[in-house]
């Protein structure tokens, strides 16, 4: 596989990952936080080729009949948390400025899975291939990281600019990934 090809898979399996670490960036209170945020998304997306090149394809198959499920079910939930808890927030009566809110850690691996699923089938197929998977993975980790890193600083940008209505946003952001994801598999 050439550098150019493997750029492209990397970039486009860091795509989910860059539209949840935007999603995130417009609630974000800490730019720490921001960074480990990317950090997560690209360790899970170096460390999923990996899995899926050691399993096989017998288990990508299981991974892959549900896949969507997961990631619908994963992110539909963490988005409609952000949006009950902003549609709360902004009409609850309170009168004062929203403070933004950093997800918590459970939230971020939770995150990091959801989008790097698709990370795992190209796993199996690198093993078809007879790609060297440890420096692709890493390669494939660190785009991830730099975009979702991006992601991360340009929604806190907006965000800030957005104030209580950057969760609503994000949520809903989360909810359409989820709804794409889904759509992509069974159409």
């Amino acid at each position: 596989m050439s550098f150019i090809e493997l750029f492209l898979v990397a970039a486009g399996l860091s795509a989910d990952a860059f539209a949840v670490a935007l999603a995130d960036g417009l609630s974000l209170k800490r730019r720490r936080k921001g960074a480990v945020i990317a950090f997560m998304f690209g360790l899970f997306q170096a460390l999923m080729p990996i899995a899926g090149y050691l399993l096989g394809n017998g288990f990508a198959g299981l991974i892959s009949s549900v896949d969507h499920y997961i990631a619908l079910g994963v992110l539909g939930f963490i988005g409609g948390k952000m949006i009950i808890e902003s549609v709360r927030e902004l009409y609850g009566g309170d009168s004062c400025e929203t403070e933004a809110k950093d997800p918590s850690f459970p939230t971020i691996l939770l995150q990091a899975a959801a989008t790097s699923i698709d990370a795992l089938m190209v796993g199996v197929s690198f093993a078809a291939i007879g790609v060297k998977i440890v420096p692709a993975a890493a390669f494939i980790g660190t785009i991830t990281f730099a975009i979702s890193l991006a992601g991360i600083f340009g929604g806190r940008k907006f965000g800030l600019k957005l104030g209580a209505k950057a969760e609503l946003l994000g949520g809903f952001v989360l909810v359409v990934i989820g709804v794409k994801t889904f759509l992509e598999h069974i159409l």
